[in-house]
């Protein structure tokens, strides 16, 4: 299988996040009024793996579609990567835009200084950029405990 894009449905907009988070490109189906079948449709139409907790939804032919059975959120992404056989790669994590999904772009040091609060400027961190947002992300403290909560997910 190529590398698996998703769309969650409106149930699932946590493990979506973190799919983001994780380096994969995740669409959240989000309003809770759009059809389940708008969204199947969507995904097959954009090659992405659908993910719903609802169990009574119907096969589409050619669509991969999960059902996440579990209730807790470390148990769902659990879950997914083993459904899929992924496995966690660290050099992805933060490399998509969490609010536009977008894949970041490295952006030089001396450009980014300017757009970054005063104490991250003194961190010898790379900056990445969204193309599309324009917000900037650079490697802090969360990242250290994010990886921290993925081993402890056992992930």
């Amino acid at each position: 299988m190529n590398e698996p894009k998703f769309l969650a449905d409106s149930m699932l907009g946590k493990l979506a996040r973190w799919l983001i988070l994780l380096g994969y490109d995740a669409a959240y189906g989000g309003a809770a009024g759009r059809a389940d079948s708008s969204l199947q449709e969507q995904a097959l139409r954009e090659g992405r793996v659908f993910l719903t907790r609802d169990i009574r939804l119907p096969e589409v032919a050619g669509l991969r579609m999960i059902v996440v059975r579990p209730e807790h959120f470390e148990d769902q992404l659990r879950c997914v990567f083993k459904v899929l056989g992924l496995k966690l790669d660290r050099a992805r994590l933060f490399t998509r835009c969490t609010y536009c999904n977008r894949a970041l772009e490295l952006v030089p040091r001396e450009e980014a200084l300017p757009l970054v609060p005063p104490l991250v400027r003194e961190m010898q961190a790379d900056f990445r950029r969204c193309p599309s947002c324009q917000r900037m992300y650079w490697n802090g403290t969360h990242t250290q405990r994010t990886a921290a909560k993925l081993a402890g997910w056992g992930l």
